[in-house]
């Protein structure tokens, strides 16, 4: 009986060894902004994250979790809250709560043991990390740039612009000139923008001498810069800038693709472009606009001043946007393994380069080609700041913005506020975005420069200031 009970067990041994049991599949959820579905890009590249996993011994099943794209943080908190918390969450505000309430993990054990993710960081995420480990966005700092026509910087007979005074030259000459070629003059804007001035800041505020969040006062104080005298010469030159007509004073009410058809269609000379793809995008889509010339883009560098020169200095106290991982998930090492891929070589091939056959093309030899599909693709989750493409993936113009994003780089001396300075720190921004249109639109004289700067520390500028000295000495 025991040697049948044997016989049969070693038959079910060798059935089993006969066919090597299948991997285990791990099903995660993936939320994030514009990741859908419907959208076959999307769903293309999800399934070969899943492949790409799979052939190194992990088989996840990656679900999107659809979001609108409008009021996308709105939705998702409402989701989150109501209890459904996918795996793997890309935020795009409203993760501070999540985090003080526990539901958001810890990363930074994780990208210590990771693979790929901690050579892939670029510095400010590793400044960030430290000060809020919840969030990882792996991508250069968002520092907006200006560029122009190269033909029309030409025609002008101007070299790009390196002190504030040049700056407004050029924006004189633009608007002065007849470069559209409609037979006018003096109807040009020198630059246009949307929203708020923090796209033109990023390139002044050095110049004016703002060269952080807090800086010391006459007494050695810290105060926020915004009231500062460098703040306000600042605001004095967009002021100036809008009264002569070379500023877009519908920078308020401009969105971002109003913003740029103005660029397009000639009714503005400069923009600012948000990242180095962003001004590849904006090459292409110029050169569809005018597909009878063969126009290219000068990147305009950031004026010298009194703080030297360079682009505007970075914030570290956490990610404004990013990745997260449930604490509250069944399969945290599975989700972290799908970041950690999309951090590797090939997760990049991936995420930045598209598909052979659509976004790029291979020769006998393996030299990659790219199409001009690659204008429009654009990364669904990183851009390491350690890969290399095997074809340069950015244009001239956008390259030499990446590069000015590696050198200017200067830590900001701004941190994450606790959770009952929220009304306060909203309040002061919407004193001074407001005050800050009207100083540019005209509606305001910069003599009532001490009224703002009284009704802003009333509105939590001088508790914030308080808090700030303590943090800070």
């Amino acid at each position: 009986m025991l040697r049948n009970l044997f016989l049969a067990t070693t038959a079910v041994a060798l059935l089993g060894s006969a066919a090597a049991p299948a991997l285990a599949q791990t099903t995660i959820r993936l939320v994030s902004k514009d990741l859908l579905t419907t959208n076959p890009d999307d769903v293309k590249e999800i399934e070969a994250i899943e492949a790409g996993l799979k052939a190194q011994g992990t088989d996840v099943d990656i679900q999107i979790v659809d979001m609108p794209g409008s009021g996308y943080a709105d939705a998702l908190g409402v989701m989150l809250l109501s209890g459904d918390i996918p795996d793997i969450i890309y935020f795009q505000g409203g993760d501070q709560k999540m985090a003080e309430q526990g539901i958001l993990e810890d990363l930074n054990p994780w990208i210590e043991n990771s693979e790929h993710i901690k050579d892939a960081l670029w510095p400010h995420n590793v400044d960030r990390l430290a000060h809020y480990p919840y969030l990882l966005y792996i991508y250069p700092p968002r520092a907006p740039q200006p560029v122009m026509r190269s033909d029309w910087l030409e025609e002008l007979g101007m070299e790009p612009p390196t002190t504030v005074e040049e700056y407004e030259a050029l924006f004189q000459a633009i608007h002065d000139a007849d470069l559209d070629g409609d037979g006018t003059t003096g109807n040009t804007l020198g630059l246009t923008g949307y929203g708020t001035t923090a796209e033109l800041d990023s390139v002044f505020n050095q110049a004016f001498g703002v060269t952080g969040t807090w800086m010391k006062n006459a007494d050695g104080q810290w105060v926020n810069s915004r009231v500062t005298d460098a703040e306000r010469a600042k605001i004095e030159f967009y002021a100036r800038l809008a009264d002569k007509g070379l500023y877009d004073k519908e920078f308020v009410t401009n969105t971002w693709d109003v913003k740029e058809d103005k660029f397009y269609s000639g009714k503005a000379g400069v923009i600012f472009g948000s990242s180095p793809e962003v001004i590849d995008i904006y090459t292409g889509k110029m050169r569809q606009a005018h597909p009878d010339e063969d126009i290219s883009l000068t990147l305009l560098p950031a004026p010298q001043g009194p703080g030297g020169q360079g682009l505007a200095a970075v914030d570290v106290s956490k990610e404004a946007r990013g990745f997260a991982i449930s604490s509250l998930s069944e399969n945290k090492e599975t989700a972290f393994k799908v970041l950690d891929f999309m951090a590797s070589t090939e997760g990049q091939n991936i995420d930045r380069m598209g598909f052979e056959g659509a976004q790029y093309t291979k020769d006998a030899d393996g030299k990659v080609t790219f199409t001009d599909q690659i204008s429009t693709w654009y990364a669904r989750f990183f851009n390491a700041a350690n890969w290399q493409p095997p074809t340069p993936l950015l244009g001239d113009t956008a390259q030499q913005a990446l590069d000015n994003l590696k050198s200017d780089f200067t830590p900001d001396n701004a941190f994450v506020w606790p959770a009952d300075y929220a009304a306060d720190v909203d309040a002061t921004e919407q004193v001074y975005r407001a005050w800050v249109a009207k100083f540019i639109t005209g509606e305001a004289s910069l003599d009532q420069w001490d009224q703002f700067v009284a009704e802003y520390n009333a509105a939590g500028g001088e508790r914030m200031a308080e808090y700030a000295r303590s943090v800070l000495e």
